[in-house]
């Protein structure tokens, strides 16, 4: 066998050095997360903790101290949560099922996508999580991701790859939900009536587990196990939105082809622009103008063609409307609502 030069040995060696410490980077962006997940979990609206209690600014001057004093009154709010959440075990378990929660589900749905594109050969990254600063990141965490970083073989591995996540995201989420459902409390009439602040409005999935508890979703105390089922439900529902790289435009391409995934990306944006405008007037909700700006960016982004183009097969065009269903179970055009 030909020795290698010795600057290509070396090259070759910094490589091989990279991919060994590549883990690391990964786990220690999952355990920041999972620290940011979890001190947004202590506060308003997923725990007890709330935000900023005395700024009710009424003119543009209390409006423009207030903004001049919001770093500090932030940093502040961080140091008594972090205190919140080191007082009493209690408090940090409580704020813990809502992060485990929470990082189980994006887990799942990560190593879905990853496992799947190990069985295809398609050379993927391990799972990058992303965490931000609880309220910028209401969960604490944008999410996560893979990067794919090969070519795909096919339309069946676009496909197989693009909905594992999903799925995997779904199922894992399940038990989260029934849990969150079934221990969570009603709130008290007078509570109900004088309740200002944001309402969580309820998808599908969530209704019918109400219904098989007996108690419904309406007026209930959310706890943890409910929350994080809620906001994995959420990014479930964004994910297979048909449009661009999302989980959806890469089932909706595989499906259909491209001619397709370009008009329902497109359809898809101008559908949620006008539900946007609608929900801010009839609903008091601005959550949709968050989800027409993420489709607006998405339905600029083409998606690569595999290198075989032959139809699915029967067996993935069912699989596909399973999808549909889980789509349906997870979307709401206005997810969150200002009471």
């Amino acid at each position: 066998m030909q020795e290698l030069p010795e600057t290509a040995a070396y090259e070759r060696a910094f490589i091989l050095e990279r991919e060994e410490l590549r883990p690391w980077r990964h786990i220690g962006l999952l355990l920041l997360t999972l620290v940011t997940a979890t001190i947004a979990g202590s506060l308003y609206p997923f725990g007890p903790l709330m935000i900023f209690p005395e700024a009710d600014p009424q003119s543009w001057k209390e409006l423009f101290d207030f903004l001049i004093a919001a770093p500090a009154s932030y940093v502040s709010l961080i140091v008594s949560a972090v205190g919140y959440l080191t007082s009493d075990w209690a408090n940090l378990a409580r704020a813990l099922s809502f992060s485990g929660s929470l990082l189980f589900i994006l887990v799942a749905h990560e190593m879905g996508h990853y496992v799947a594109c190990r069985i295809y050969r398609v050379d993927a990254t391990l799972p990058y999580f992303i965490p931000t600063p609880p309220l910028i990141g209401p969960a604490g965490t944008f999410g996560a991701f893979i990067k794919i970083r090969s070519p795909m073989p096919s339309r069946k591995a676009v496909f197989d790859i693009g909905v594992a996540g999903p799925i995997a995201g779904f199922i894992a989420l399940l038990p989260i939900a029934f849990l969150g459902i079934f221990t969570a409390e009603k709130a008290p009439p007078e509570v109900v009536a004088n309740y200002q602040g944001i309402v969580f409005s309820d998808p599908l999935l969530m209704k019918a587990i109400g219904w098989l508890a007996g108690t419904g979703t309406d007026a209930i105390y959310g706890n943890s196990f409910y929350y994080a089922a809620w906001v994995g439900l959420l990014v479930t529902a964004l994910n297979l939105i048909p449009s661009g790289q999302l989980d959806g435009g890469h089932a909706i391409y595989a499906v259909f082809g491209e001619r397709v995934h370009y008009w329902t990306g497109r359809i898809a944006f101008a559908v949620m622009a006008v539900l946007s405008v609608l929900g801010m007037f009839y609903f008091n909700s601005p959550s949709g103008f968050l989800i027409a700006i993420l489709l607006g960016i998405m339905m600029r982004i083409g998606h690569p063609e595999p290198w075989d183009t032959s139809p699915l097969d029967g067996k993935r065009k069912l699989v596909a409307f399973g999808v549909l269903v889980i789509f349906i179970m997870s979307f709401l055009p206005f997810p969150i609502k200002i009471s």
